[in-house]
């Protein structure tokens, strides 16, 4: 037989939390399902793993490394790398069964086969909402999802912070108006000047072959700040008369505006003419969300609009908007941070422990039964142990009420009752009690 003991560990790039830690994630998670679903958003789930034509359709060479790719018998198979490629590939296979315009909500694990680093996992949960269409969706969609993301980031308790929000055909239409042909280039190096700087941005473009005036032009615009109307009224004076830019300008202006009807601020978003996003994938408005004193940690949610979600996979044209939270490496951002505090953090989801003194078990066990028909969240201390010790279990793990059951208790019904913050304790009937919690 062998005895050798193998060293318990995880594979690097993988999350595990503590009972304490994982309680406040699934609160996080509780809160962004509970509001996609408030808005009208409904679940779907797919496959962690898919076939891998499926998810190398729009495959590039950055994805091909990264993904999860094996075989089991003949069949060929990759883990999913986003929920956005298993999302379209569902719509277009269950088209004749979901009513449009289809608002979808999917919270899954991923897998990206990335290098492992301080806030960046191999295996991490997605967030994603999505509204699509079959032809022409509303603007107002544009509008309605990062409010969505707002009072999210709001109920969690998100120190300030702000949606950037731009529009890809300001861009591309701006980068036409110069006759710029690689526009695809140029926006990978836009995008890269929050981290790079300014300098490395004007070198990068030059190295590209931009012009120096040009160039100078491409900064000018990217510089454009400022609050809503200052930076329209900036976009409007430079006369551009190329369609693109002007459709971009349009619908910017649009989506600000009915944003501030879904009761967004300033205060929580700005026109940000930096953010590029998903160089082949997005066509029009598009998002990053930054914590203001902490742009260090990048974007904590983004996305935008597609024009053709199912392309591989149906000839039907399905537009679409979607916005995403990777909620796994925002949760450890924010510990980072310090927006989590352990210290209080608790271990339990109990609200009440019931301590049986001697050999009153059959009696807690009811009052136990009680509590829970009346959705109270409680447990029974079952060990033989000293009294102390079970009031210790009560504050290790953070359960903040203690009843104490003894033949006294049993005898009159009245049930000790202990606050372990205050350290009062009164007697109260299993009726006072569940009236207490409501």
């Amino acid at each position: 037989m062998n005895n050798k003991i193998i060293k318990p560990s995880t594979l690097s790039g993988f999350m595990e939390l503590l009972p304490k830690e994982q309680i406040e994630f699934n609160r996080i998670m509780d809160i962004i399902k509970r509001n996609y679903e408030k808005s009208g958003f409904v679940p779907i789930d797919t496959p962690i793993m898919e076939k891998s034509e499926i998810l190398l359709a729009k495959g590039s060479e950055e994805t091909d490394k990264q993904i999860y790719r094996f075989t089991k018998g003949s069949n060929d198979i990759s883990l999913r790398f986003d929920l956005t490629v298993p999302f379209a590939r569902y719509s277009a296979q269950h088209m004749e069964d979901i009513v449009f315009p289809f608002r979808r909500y999917q919270i899954g694990k991923v897998y990206r086969g990335e290098r492992s680093q301080k806030g960046r996992y191999r295996e991490f949960y997605q967030c994603d909402i999505d509204v699509i269409s079959k032809g022409n969706l509303s603007l107002v969609n544009d509008a309605e999802l990062p409010s969505i993301m707002c009072r999210i980031f709001k109920e969690i308790g998100l120190p300030a912070f702000k949606i950037h929000i731009n529009n890809r055909k300001i861009l591309n239409g701006f980068f036409k108006s110069l006759d710029v042909t690689d526009a695809v280039d140029v926006l990978r190096i836009v995008d890269k000047l929050d981290k790079i700087g300014v300098d490395s941005v004007k070198e990068e473009l030059i190295t590209i072959g931009i012009q120096n005036e040009t160039v100078d032009k491409i900064i000018d615009f990217i510089s454009i700040d400022g609050k809503k109307q200052k930076v329209l009224n900036a976009l409007k004076a430079l006369n551009i008369e190329e369609i693109t830019f002007n459709e971009g300008l349009d619908e910017i202006e649009k989506v600000t505006h009915y944003l501030e009807c879904f009761g967004v601020t300033e205060e929580n978003y700005v026109i940000d003419l930096k953010i590029a996003r998903g160089l082949d994938y997005y066509t029009g408005t598009v998002y990053e969300t930054i914590i203001d004193d902490f742009r260090g940690i990048g974007s904590i949610c983004s996305g935008g609009r597609y024009d053709n979600l199912a392309e591989y996979y149906t000839k039907e044209k399905l537009q679409g908007v979607g916005m995403s939270i990777g909620i796994t490496r925002l949760f450890s951002q924010l510990k980072e941070i310090g927006v989590l505090k352990d210290d209080g953090l608790k271990a339990s989801l109990s609200k009440v422990l019931i301590v049986p003194m001697d050999e009153e078990m059959d009696y807690a066990i009811d009052i136990a039964k009680k509590l829970r028909e009346e959705e109270i969240n409680s447990e029974v201390y079952l060990e033989k142990t000293k009294f102390g010790k079970k009031l210790n279990y009560a504050n290790n793990t953070g359960i903040p009420y203690v009843i104490i059951i003894g033949e006294e208790e049993i005898r009159s019904g009245m049930l000790s009752f202990k606050d372990m913050t205050t350290g009062n304790q009164e007697k109260l009937s299993v009726e006072d009690i569940i009236k207490r919690f409501k």
